[in-house]
């Protein structure tokens, strides 16, 4: 089994420009293991994101003690998916530099990777502070799930920032380092991969709402884009990070409120 999926890149790229026969060889190319990841990833991770959400939204206040939860079951939750898509990446023959964990320049990378970071935390936390002014239903309805999610406390932050790292870490090894992979191993070109790559990414998301999912799938083209002309995931995986601890941190500062106590009033949900 191992190396088999490698040795059938070459057909699936002929097959290319073969009409109708492009989709039947997209999905011959595709080994089944890796379409059961990508529709757990396509239906299955979108469903239990906005279960999940809709749940916490239903509640009148989160609590201290649910919310260190919520972030510690997603940490684990999220590593535990990574490993299983690494388990298959591996055993299929995907190689480090296939799933941009090796190669590329060094120097422009850190580079790359230290300017968007700075500037994503910059308009990223100006963006939330002109938002925290607005009667926007948008603000609105970050400013109620802030109230909920978002870290009050101190022991909070540092949980919301490890789950941020998780975050940077697992989902763009999974989306822009394994699922990239995966369609180039398939025969797609470069850009089909970016937006099918988004497209996935953004209905990740849809727990955040049409327009959270829609904003998300944008960014996932911009963060596609870098990981395959730099042919590493590390600049997007910072990039994700950062933009995750601004959103906690400036999220809480300017639609939080105040900590609420560290009773557990729901038998221990979640």
């Amino acid at each position: 089994m191992r190396g088999s999926y490698r040795a059938s890149r070459v057909g699936a790229s002929c097959a290319l420009f073969r009409g109708r026969g492009y989709i039947n060889q997209m999905i011959s190319a595709m080994p089944w293991d890796f379409w059961l990841i990508f529709l757990f990833l396509s239906i299955v991770l979108p469903w239990r994101g906005r279960e999940r959400m809709r749940h916490f939204m239903a509640q009148p206040q989160i609590l201290h003690r649910e919310r260190i939860r919520l972030y510690a079951s997603t940490i684990v939750f999220q590593w535990m998916l990574a490993a299983i898509v690494a388990w298959r990446a591996f055993a299929r023959g995907l190689t480090l530099p296939q799933l941009g964990l090796a190669g590329g320049r060094p120097s422009s990378i850190f580079l790359l990777t230290f300017i968007g970071a700075t500037l994503i935390a910059l308009a990223h936390w100006m963006n939330l502070r002109r938002m925290a002014g607005s009667n926007h239903p948008a603000a609105e309805k970050l400013r109620a799930m802030a109230e909920r999610l978002f870290p009050q406390s101190a022991t909070e932050t540092i949980f919301f920032t490890l789950l941020a790292l998780t975050a940077g870490i697992c989902e763009e090894f999974i989306f822009r380092g394994f699922v990239i992979a995966a369609l180039f191993g398939a025969g797609l070109s470069s850009w089909t991969a970016v937006i099918v790559s988004s497209l996935m990414f953004g209905a990740a998301h849809l727990y955040q709402g049409k327009g959270g999912s829609v904003g998300t799938g944008i960014l996932g083209v911009l963060f596609a884009s870098v990981r395959i002309a730099y042919r590493s995931i590390f600049p997007v995986v910072i990039w994700h990070a950062v933009l995750d601890v601004v959103a906690g941190i400036a999220g809480a500062r300017y639609f939080g409120k105040q900590a609420t106590p560290e009773v557990d009033l729901h038998g221990g949900q979640q």
